[in-house]
């Protein structure tokens, strides 16, 4: 028969709020002097929020946010009033990348959301509705969503979190306890409670890079739309990885590269060109312009039940 010990002393919950209060504040110090709200300058009217990442001037919204702007008016939380110009946008991943024409002070870090899980605490700051740098926190709900953006494209790899999000948010950063960005926050379901979407930090990473060297971001396209997943054990003992999480192919487009290399759907992709694809972001990260039109090795588990190498020729996304 189990017994009672009289001298467990009882949890102290007042220490624990005040330690998640405590990391929620130390991470708004860090990350609210770099958020922005940002107006577009002519054109059709609207705003929303953004934040440097750089002590230059750099800072990421939403394409959405600046929408067809070449100029957007920047505002400090210290009341600090410039303007900026749009460097460069990407619809499908409705990232945008603004040049402040005088240094905003403050910068945040981006951090790695494939180092993500479910429950991490999730931090949102921007302007919703007029009410300048409102703080919201919740948690990360799920990870690897996947969302239709405004080009009819899937976004993939979107962090699911219930931060209390509303217009005005767009554009603004997702920050973890440790202050860093782990999310672009871009939609909310309407009519829904406690769902809200951020693109992740690692995508915005690639847009950012992409647009500072090209103008633009240039992509292969290889036809599959996919989910991040936790690899199974078989699998990584099959394979001799030490992966924890990969990609598994949910659709494969007709007479699309993947199709025609012989990729199924089921699959799951563990490697690129020997480059481990621990996540979808991954895959948009390895599948840049410098593979349009070049054989890309792709090492899959198939449906099969066998380790095999894939040829195939990405083409330039359209």
């Amino acid at each position: 028969m189990g017994y009672m010990d009289k001298d467990i002393a009882p949890q102290n919950d007042g220490a624990l709020i005040d330690a998640y209060s405590q990391s929620i504040a130390a991470a708004i110090d860090i990350v609210g002097p770099a958020v922005s709200r940002i107006e577009r300058v002519g054109g059709r009217q609207g705003h929303g929020s953004g934040f440097a990442v750089s002590p230059d001037g750099l800072i990421i919204t939403n394409n959405h946010v600046v929408d067809d702007a070449k100029v957007v008016r920047i505002t400090t939380p210290d009341g600090f009033v410039t303007e900026g110009r749009v460097l460069g946008r990407d619809v499908d991943t409705d990232i945008a990348l603004i040049r402040a024409n005088t240094s905003t002070g403050a910068w945040a870090k981006l951090g790695d959301s494939q180092r993500l899980r479910r429950g991490h605490i999730a931090i949102a700051i921007g302007n919703p509705l007029g009410f300048e740098w409102t703080v919201t926190a919740g948690i990360v709900s799920a990870l690897g969503r996947s969302m239709r953006a405004a080009s009819g494209r899937l976004m993939e790899d979107v962090i699911q979190t219930d931060a209390a999000l509303n217009p005005g948010n767009s554009g603004g950063p997702l920050v973890s306890s440790g202050g860093e960005v782990i999310g672009v926050n871009t939609a909310v379901i309407q009519g829904a409670q406690s769902i809200a979407f951020a693109v992740a930090s690692n995508t915005a990473n690639f847009v950012v890079s992409e647009i500072l060297r090209y103008g633009q971001v240039r992509r292969a396209f290889i036809g599959i739309s996919g989910d991040t997943i936790v690899l199974p054990r078989r699998v990584a003992l099959a394979a001799g990885t030490v992966q924890t999480t990969s990609v598994r192919i949910r659709r494969v487009e007709a007479d699309g590269p993947a199709a025609k290399g012989g990729l199924q759907e089921g699959d799951y992709i563990l490697a690129i060109d020997g480059s481990p694809v621990g996540g979808v972001d991954d895959i948009v990260r390895l599948m840049d312009g410098s593979r349009i039109g070049r054989d890309t090795e792709i090492l899959v588990f198939s449906v099969a039940g066998r380790i095999e190498k894939k040829i195939l020729l990405p083409t330039a996304r359209s």
